[in-house]
């Protein structure tokens, strides 16, 4: 497996350093809101990332997120409503958590709240000013980074080339204008902690470096985020641990790209976003997973809703063979013995997508050739089914284990159903079915359509075809169900 590492500025060959394990840290919201699109990427990606380490290489991933509940953000916002900041960081971690779980994503290892381990962090300051590679200035603690003598390695930027910034203060406290805070005198009204320097809160900079430490020991295998972050935060991790501890950070740095709209940045500043719950509502987990597996993680994505209608379409054709399919192998009366030819084809077939599959994903995470893999599979089983010397036997369940096999890092398919042969739904039906056929049979046409009808709008669908009828489930009417 390669991946694009930030650090060497090529795609380099990936295992973990020791015993299988994967130790993966991906940076986490600031809790002062609810997250927009953009924030979505690095979630649905790196969740995709960790599933297929875990699904295909049977690594064991231990995967960190933290949660910022103290920031300046968080801090303005009280301000502007007058709610504490614990108010605040309480109700949108929980919101969340809650995106999270719409999306499907796998709840990470440990997900720790700054707060919780100010301590772990007051710990490093110490450390680094006892080196001298920090220093205080009135309440303040700076690091220095002319004592980083690979300062800017990860961004690419050299120290000397380097101006004050929008996000990097100048100030009369500090020897050097790039000298960044890790340590935060507190001011009237703001939360604060004890410290040797005085009242204050540690530095956002601080706190990845602290508890990705505490979590996950030494050098990581994996840092990731945005690539937004590649400096200042992940530049001034890197400074931090490394003068800290005297050994990198993390072995790799993976690094998704921006989501545009209409060509231009989307920031919440700007105005030009979408919240993450209010693009579920619309469109629902599976089609914005597709979206944004369909294009590579690296490379910038335009949002537009042309697109995800595209994505639900796309996606559709997957999951109306998979019920399609499903619903004829749980309905057969009896095995089907498939016509061998066809048979050893289509199991060929499915051999090499699932190594084409395994190729675009261990290729940087090459979302984009692992979906049309998914599409290819539906497009061959869906031509040995259609001559129907597959159709309900063996071969066709292979193929949909191996589709839905594939998906597992994806996310994209949904459950299979529990209700196959033997359970009373199923048997009951059944039953309607015949029922409606009899109906049919007696030129009792209403009432046979009332059945059909009735069914439909329980979110069971009735497919009449030359074999019979089969049943697939369907969405529900607008308004109706749960």
């Amino acid at each position: 497996m390669r991946l694009y590492n930030t650090l060497t500025r090529s795609a380099d060959l990936f295992a973990p350093k020791a015993d299988g394990i994967v130790r993966f840290y991906v940076c986490g919201p600031t809790v002062y809101d609810h997250l927009h699109v953009g924030n979505l990427r690095p979630i649905i990606v790196f969740d995709a990332l960790r599933r297929y380490m875990e699904r295909f290489k049977k690594w064991t991933v231990l995967y960190v997120q933290n949660v910022t509940d103290v920031d300046d953000k968080l801090i303005n916002r009280s301000r502007e409503t007058g709610e504490s900041v614990e108010t605040i960081s309480a109700r949108y971690t929980e919101a969340y958590f809650d995106l999270l779980h719409r999306l499907g994503v796998a709840e990470p290892t440990h997900s720790p709240r700054a707060t919780e381990h100010i301590e772990a962090m007051i710990e490093l300051v110490k450390r680094l000013v006892d080196r001298g590679a920090a220093y205080a200035s009135n309440g303040d603690v700076y690091f220095r980074v002319q004592a980083a003598p690979g300062y800017g390695k990860l961004s690419g930027r050299r120290l000397e080339e380097q101006e004050v910034g929008a996000r990097v203060e100048a100030s009369g406290k500090k020897e050097h204008p790039l000298d960044f805070t890790l340590w935060k005198a507190a001011k009237p009204g703001e939360p604060w902690w004890p410290s040797p320097w005085g009242e204050g809160r540690p530095g956002w900079h601080t706190e990845c470096v602290a508890l990705s430490r505490r979590f996950l020991g030494g050098t990581l295998d994996i840092h990731a985020g945005g690539n937004d972050l590649v400096f200042p935060h992940h530049e001034n991790e890197m400074a931090q641990a490394e003068a800290a501890y005297g050994e990198p950070l993390s072995r790799f740095w993976l690094h998704n790209g921006m989501l545009t709209i209409r060509g231009e940045e989307m920031h919440k500043s700007s105005g030009n976003f979408t919240y993450g719950y209010a693009l579920l509502d619309r469109f629902g987990a599976a089609v914005v997973r597709y979206f944004y597996l369909s294009h590579h993680y690296r490379k910038p994505l335009d949002f537009s809703e042309d697109g995800l209608c595209e994505s639900a379409a796309a996606l559709r054709r997957l999951q109306t063979f998979v019920a399609d399919a499903e619903a004829e192998l749980c309905q057969a009366c009896e095995v089907v013995e498939d016509d061998a030819v066809n048979a050893q084809a289509l199991s060929g077939e499915l051999e090499r997508l699932r190594a084409r599959y395994v190729d675009a994903m261990d290729d940087d995470l090459n979302t984009v050739d692992a979906i049309a893999v998914l599409q290819d599979l539906v497009t061959a089983a869906n031509r040995f089914r259609q001559d129907g010397s597959c159709r309900g036997g063996e071969t066709l369940r292979a193929a949909v284990s191996v589709l839905r096999e594939l998906d597992g890092p994806l996310g994209l398919l949904p459950a299979a159903e529990a209700g196959a042969d033997g359970t009373l739904e199923a048997e009951l039906i059944a039953l309607l079915i015949d029922l409606r056929e009899q109906l049919r049979n007696a030129k009792s046409f209403d009432l046979a359509d009332e059945i059909r009808d009735r069914l439909s709008s329980l979110g069971v669908a009735l497919k009449d075809g030359p074999e019979g009828t089969l049943w697939v489930r369907c969405a529900l009417p607008d308004g109706e169900g749960s």
